[in-house]
């Protein structure tokens, strides 16, 4: 067979690879769940057990032959993409409606105090791990320790049945302005280190942008919502979705910017008003087909995770992480969250679910590596961090939750002009309500 074609080697191969990834993938996650984590945390375990931090690289050479690797990355490529449709999916307006001054408060606090003391990390990484793109070396540190997982969160708030509290509201409010945030400070960073002849195109994306809100969106409204709504969830209409996100992650690619901008933006340019039930049914079929591939991008990315040479300095370097990463979400949510009148107890509840970032970290960080501002053995300690904080944030969780936490009337924010400074003797313990869209909000898996 000629070389534009795969052999039935790597056909067998491939299949094989998909499968023990897939079975493996299932089984930790379930494995997750039964302590009560999010199968995030299972799937990115997987990954590092199944790359080269185990009998010295050995396996994963024997399991992922480097003729194959290129073919997982693909699959992995095109999960991550719809992944991040999603997202932009599920971030909605409406989220943000009535809590606009309470989740800018906490989203502030929660972006600038890590970002800052993450600039103070990235200077001392910098000594250890030199670079000749110093500035965006520590902007991009400093990024990567302030990001929160929106679609973590979601799913956390969804399985402890918080995500019609006013807490969880007040949380998924809070996460999707970092996100959107964080997506967007990454975007300009990516294209700040782009090669001289790559600026250029990088100045499409505006133009790009106003195309998407004022032509894309107008007509997905008009040919995604029509009268007839069940013509809007055909699989027809269903693939042409997902035809506009793929072609819109490949124009910001060929802007020299990552794919997972555009599909985040077509994500995000998607009807909202009157189209709830087209968006829950696009987020349930794409959720079945990134459930197939994200399990294959984990293992793509824990194949540059090895962490079989950590010594003293890098497990001084990691603990360094550690630290900064926990302790300035931590302090700079509850800070934000303090200041804008919301309680001690719900303040530090909304701390501690801010310091989850599952497989949004492993984007972000994925996007450094190959923009070459991380080498693979700071990658590796950044992957194990964002293993561990979103391990912690059930567990903290369930320490803040033992007894209910208290928001007093008014305390969801929904005037928009801040809470009650306390809780009145004999307050609810909780508000219980539905959320923006009347539904849990959760991605499903992730």
């Amino acid at each position: 067979m000629g070389g534009a074609y795969m052999t039935s080697y790597q056909v067998q191969i491939l299949f094989a690879d998909v499968a023990l990834i897939l079975f493996l993938a299932r089984t930790l996650s379930a494995l997750a769940a039964r302590l009560r984590q999010p199968p995030v945390v299972g799937e990115i375990l997987t990954g590092i057990l199944l790359g080269p931090t185990l009998f010295d690289g050995v396996m994963a050479e024997t399991l992922f032959p480097a003729d194959i690797r290129p073919l997982l990355t693909a699959l992995a490529n095109i999960g991550v993409a719809l992944f991040m449709f999603a997202v932009g999916l599920e971030i909605d307006h409406v989220t943000l409606r009535g809590r606009g001054r309470l989740a800018a408060g906490a989203a502030i606090g929660s972006t600038l105090v890590p970002f800052g003391v993450g600039l103070a990390l990235a200077y001392y990484l910098m000594r250890l791990h030199p670079t000749d793109q110093p500035v965006a070396f520590t902007v991009f540190i400093a990024l990567a320790v302030s990001v929160t997982a929106f679609p973590v969160l979601a799913r956390i708030l969804d399985d402890r049945k918080l995500s019609r509290t006013a807490l969880g509201a007040i949380a998924l409010a809070t996460a999707a302005v970092v996100d959107i945030v964080a997506w967007a400070a990454l975007a300009g960073l990516q294209a700040s280190v782009g090669g001289a002849g790559e600026h250029w195109r990088v100045a499409l994306i505006l133009p790009f942008i106003a195309v998407m809100l004022t032509v894309v969106r107008p007509l997905l409204r008009r040919f995604l919502v029509p009268g007839d709504k069940a013509a809007a969830l055909t699989p027809g209409w269903f693939s042409v979705v997902l035809t506009g996100a793929l072609c819109s992650g490949a124009a910001t690619e060929a802007m020299g910017m990552h794919y997972i901008f555009g599909a985040f933006l077509f994500g995000i340019v998607m009807p909202r008003e009157g189209a709830l039930e087209l968006r829950d049914s696009i987020s349930g079929r794409v959720q079945h087909i990134t459930s197939l591939l994200l399990p294959v991008y984990f293992v793509v990315a824990g194949l540059k995770v090895d962490l079989s040479g950590v010594g003293v300095s890098e497990l001084n370097q990691f603990a360094a992480i550690m630290l900064v990463a926990v302790a300035g979400k931590f302090g700079g949510t509850y800070l934000g969250a303090r200041l804008q009148g919301l309680p001690e107890r719900p303040s530090v509840a909304l701390a501690t679910l801010m310091n989850t970032r599952g497989l949004t970290e492993l984007i972000i960080l994925g996007v450094g590596l190959d923009a070459g501002l991380l080498n693979e053995s700071l990658y590796g300690l950044m992957v194990a961090m964002a293993l561990v904080t979103t391990a912690m944030t059930g567990p903290l969780l369930t320490l803040v939750y033992r007894k209910k936490v208290e928001i007093p009337e008014g305390g969801a924010g929904r005037d928009g002009k801040g809470l009650a400074p306390a809780a009145a003797p004999g307050a609810p313990d909780v508000i219980e309500g539905k959320d923006s869209r009347g539904e849990n909000h959760a991605l499903g898996r992730t």
